[in-house]
């Protein structure tokens, strides 16, 4: 199964909060939006995670970070009409856009995203 991880799941994992278990068996060959890797950075460093190495340990376990360009940014900008209603952001938008160009499901810890139809399958952690 081909996975696209919201920023929450790769938290999850880096955290050990409830649900990273089910994290594991998803990293190899899943897919990364840079815009949610920028939000990963982000909230890690925010937390004291040391940072050295982050990317190089991550992309090792099969995660591949994919470049968000124009395409991904206009894709990005037409789910915003149907996820505007369930607060979803500018990163939750990013890697639904990612799964769907992918045909893939997107992994998210974010309870919100059972409110709203992308056309993307989606698979809760917790």
């Amino acid at each position: 199964m081909t996975v696209v991880l919201d920023a929450s799941a790769l938290l999850v994992l880096l955290h050990d909060e409830p649900g990273a278990a089910s994290v594991v068996p998803l990293l190899e060959g899943a897919a990364v939006s840079a815009v949610n890797w920028s939000e990963v950075v982000q909230k890690a460093a925010t937390r004291g995670v040391d940072m050295t190495g982050l990317r190089d340990d991550v992309e090792t376990l099969g995660v591949h970070i994919v470049i968000f360009d124009a395409d991904s940014a206009e894709a990005t900008a037409d789910l915003w009409t149907i996820t505007r209603n369930a607060g979803l952001s500018l990163g939750d938008r990013a890697c639904l856009a990612l799964a769907r160009a992918l045909g893939a499901t997107a992994v998210t810890a974010d309870k919100a995203w059972a409110e709203i139809n992308a056309g993307v399958a989606v698979q809760l952690l917790r």
